[in-house]
């Protein structure tokens, strides 16, 4: 986060910034963390989310159930916890400082969402689908929201001039994470008939014009 508080500096570019190299520990981490996760998804595909032990999935991620829960602490963390978050918040701060915040943030989203689909779409569509139907991952969703909308509230905050506890704030981040959280269920529902991007651009087009019909 910056130090400065106020509106953000100026960007030329709306290009998410590119991540810094990162060391060999690091990269070791994030490999051990993407095999439980593959692991995890191929046999939540083939016998379900519930009839999956951690120690299955252990197994098949060849690393210890220890491990897994060194990385995921619970199984639902393992579907729901990713790397989304950073993602949409450079793509944010990448948005020209003149623009107004609130159509930085739909921007930045888009922006987002356009890397997640190019990076990650195939776990995109299968995380959505198990939150859909498993009862447990749709009660532990909201802890992640919350933790997206805070980060969306102080980023808009410093683009904005207002506080990061500001109401209208709260209003404007927790109107666009259920407006992209219907746009995802809405695109799984409907076996991803439709472009995903353009069914986003058109759930945020409805909190453009103000809610009506």
């Amino acid at each position: 986060m910056p130090e400065n508080a106020g509106m953000a500096p100026a960007n030329t570019s709306s290009a998410v910034p590119s991540e810094p190299r990162l060391g060999l520990r690091e990269r070791k981490k994030i490999q051990t963390r993407q095999a439980i996760r593959r692991a995890a998804y191929l046999l939540f595909e083939r016998q379900g989310y519930d009839a999956t032990p951690i120690d299955r999935i252990a197994e098949a991620a060849d690393v210890s159930p220890s491990t897994v829960f060194r990385y995921f602490p619970t199984k639902e963390d393992i579907v729901l916890s990713d790397e989304y978050d950073p993602v949409m918040e450079a793509a944010i701060r990448a948005r020209p400082a003149e623009e107004p915040p609130v159509e930085a943030i739909r921007q930045g989203v888009l922006e987002a969402m356009r890397h997640i689909m190019d990076n990650d779409i195939a776990e995109l569509r299968q995380r959505t689908r198990l939150v859909r139907e498993v009862p447990s991952l749709r009660g532990r969703q909201a802890e992640g929201m919350g933790r997206t909308a805070r980060m969306l509230c102080s980023v808009l905050a410093e683009r904005s001039g207002r506080d990061a506890h500001d109401m209208e704030l709260r209003v404007v981040t927790s109107a666009i994470l259920g407006a992209m959280h219907e746009a995802l269920m809405y695109w799984v529902e409907q076996d991803q008939r439709e472009d995903l991007i353009t069914l986003i651009t058109r759930t945020l087009d409805v909190l453009d014009r103000g809610l009506t019909l």
